[in-house]
Formats: C-alpha cells, structure tokens, sequence
C-alpha cells in the first residue's frame, strides 16, 4: 500500500475534522524487532496530527503507545485475533477503547461477548468486503510466494490463484487439483455482504460497522458506504417497520466484486462460500466520467471523462447525500463546445447537459451490457 506523508496526514485529517468524521489510522503490523525503532516517533507524531484513534493489533506496540500518547484512543485491530470476551476484556482493563473483532465469528458469538464486557467498551465488526482465506487477514502465502507482505498491506491474493498439482518424479506434467467436480480455485472465498441484514448486525450490541476497503477507489468507498449508511439510518428512522429496500442491494453490486454471501455471521460457512470456476471480479458498473464544475443556465456539466461513452447512452449520475438519478445523454460537446457523438479519449474534458443540478466531484457511471 501506498502510505501518507504527514503533510498528507495532516491534511487528511483536517479535511475529515471539517467535515465532522473522525480519523482512526492503522498501525496494525504484527512487528519484528526492527520495526520497534519508529513506532514511539510515530505514535507521538499522529497524535500531534490530531488523530482520533490508532488501531494496534500487538502487545508490544500497545504498550509502546500508551507510553509515547497516553491520550491517543487505542482500538484493537481485528488482526488480533478477537474471538471470546475474556480477550476483549482484558484489552480493555489495559485501557483499549474499542475491540474490532474478528471476522472468523457468528453473531451469537458476538452478542454473547457484548453480554459478558463492560458497558463501556466498545466492539466493532466487518459487514462488508473482501474475506481472506487465512484467520482475519494473518496470511503468510502473499509474503512466501511474492515477497509482498499483506501485513503491511501489500498482499498479491495468491488464494485467489488457479492451482494445479505436480508429482515430484514427473516434472512439468501437471495434474488439475478438484475441491470437487466445480473447479479447482481452491481457497477462493465470496465477498462478505450483510446489506440485507443490518437489523442483525444493530442487535448483536456492536458500535461500530466496518468496511473492508483497502486500497479500493473512491468510486467504490462512496458506493458502499451510502448504500449501507441509507440501510441503517432507515432502520433508525423505526425499527419495529423497517423493510428492506432491494435497491441497496442492487448498489453494492454496481462495485467490481466477488459473488457475495454472509460470511461467519449465520454459522461455519459451506462450499457455498467458495468460488471455484473463477478468481475473476464481476464489474456491472464502469465509471466513465467526474463532473468538474456545472453552469445552472446553461444545465451543462463540465466532465473528465473515465471510460468511453456515446450521445444517447443512458447513464447514473451519483453525488453526495442524494439518490442516484438516470440520464440519457442527449447534449454531448467537447471542450470547445462543438458537438460530438462519442467521448472516447482517455481524460478528456467535455460537457454533457443533465435533466438535474449536479455537483462538483459528482460521478457518473454506465450499466456494462
């Protein structure tokens, strides 16, 4: 992974405070001796950043907190291992704020933990995102096959990799490996969704609903979260009459993703979990421009364009704190306002006029056939 600067921290996080949003910042790492040297320095510095919280997932690096910014919040990482509530709370006796906890659990589990802590300690779980097919992210194959440690959030996913098996007597004559009859990516697992079931995840006691996204787009980040942010706020509007809107769901799929399911959450997943005929992403959605600045007499929408599109394509417009709207493109001009019939140069500035005021930074997307 690509990592911030502290001038791009520090901004970073001025921006959220702005905003109203906290910042939590991952040092999560499972540390060698070597990596010991920094992390004083560095905790001391995200805190003089103004950093809500620091997630951890190491004794050592815990202690080494609390002693470089005792009043720097402490969230303990899922790659802790956080599955019963004697570890929870003894995290938090040590002086933890919030425990995410693994992946690897069902929600009977979860709510027995909530049952049996402090009030005052908070849990948090994933609901949405990439599974990984070792314990919460604790793989070592990316780090043994490519040398590219998912630890520190470099991992090449080689169990999303086709397989086959060769004798040691019979060189370079490979023999395919069947977890049965479907296929043989072996250790290929969906992507987790619990869209259709936020009531759950609100009863289980948690405080906190993550999702997985690292080193995902903007485009996917904005998709998902207001997807699932309209779930539970209309849950909180009335409880006892929430219905699920099928709508959601029809968003979380426009992302590039894996089929999904329910992970641990509803017991010990089944080969249903397991994608075995491909490791190939599925992609319903391309984006194919973002809006730069919009003329309200003129309705015109200055664009950079993402992805091919033509006059009279049918496109999904997406802006912060609205429903999504449709809009054939029935005004196509370049950047010198001639008309055309196809935006087909990688960036390229152009208008498009849109039946509905649209924001700066807005994204425009187009159904794959």
């Amino acid at each position: 992974a690509d990592y911030f600067t502290p001038e791009e921290m520090k901004e970073g996080i001025e921006f959220a405070h702005a905003m109203g949003k906290k910042v939590y910042v991952t040092a999560n790492i499972i540390p060698h001796n070597r990596d010991l040297k920094e992390m004083e320095r560095y905790f001391k510095e995200i805190y003089e950043l103004g950093a809500d919280a620091v997630l951890i997932s190491d004794l050592g690096a815990f202690n080494i907190c609390k002693k470089a910014a005792p009043d720097l919040e402490i969230h303990i990482s899922t790659q802790a291992n956080n599955t019963n509530y004697m570890t929870v709370q003894s995290w938090h006796e040590m002086g933890a704020k919030r425990v995410v906890l693994a992946r690897e659990m069902t929600l009977t589990e979860v709510r027995e933990i909530r049952d049996n802590i402090s009030r005052d300690c908070e849990l948090e779980i994933f609901m949405h995102g990439a599974m990984c097919v070792s314990y919460s992210g604790r793989c070592l194959l990316s780090n043994y096959m490519t040398a590219r440690d998912s630890n520190y959030g470099a991992c090449s996913h080689p169990c999303r990799w086709q397989y086959a098996l060769m004798e040691e007597k019979r060189p370079g004559e490979y023999m395919p490996v069947f977890e049965n009859e479907r296929g043989t990516f072996i250790m290929n697992s969906k992507d987790l969704c619990m869209i259709e079931h936020v009531p759950e995840l609100i009863a289980s006691g948690v405080s906190s609903l993550k999702i997985e996204g690292r080193v995902k787009s903007e485009y996917y980040v904005a998709t998902i979260v207001a997807a699932y942010r309209k779930a539970i706020d209309k849950y909180y509007e009335n409880p006892p009459r929430y219905v699920f809107n099928p709508e959601w769901l029809k968003e979380v799929k426009k992302v590039s993703h894996r089929d999904y399911y329910t992970g641990f959450f509803f017991g010990i997943p089944d080969t249903g979990a397991q994608i075995y005929g491909t490791s190939s992403y599925i992609r319903e959605c391309d984006v194919v421009g973002i809006v730069l600045d919009y003329d309200e007499k003129t309705k015109l929408a200055k664009v950079s364009q993402r992805n091919r599109f033509f006059k009279g394509d049918e496109i999904e417009i997406m802006q912060p704190g609205e429903d999504y709207f449709t809009q054939k493109v029935e005004v196509l001009k370049d950047e010198n306002m001639n008309d055309i019939e196809v935006a087909n140069h990688a960036a390229m500035t152009l208008y498009i006029k849109t039946d509905k005021p649209v924001v700066k930074d807005a994204m425009i997307r187009q159904q794959k056939d």
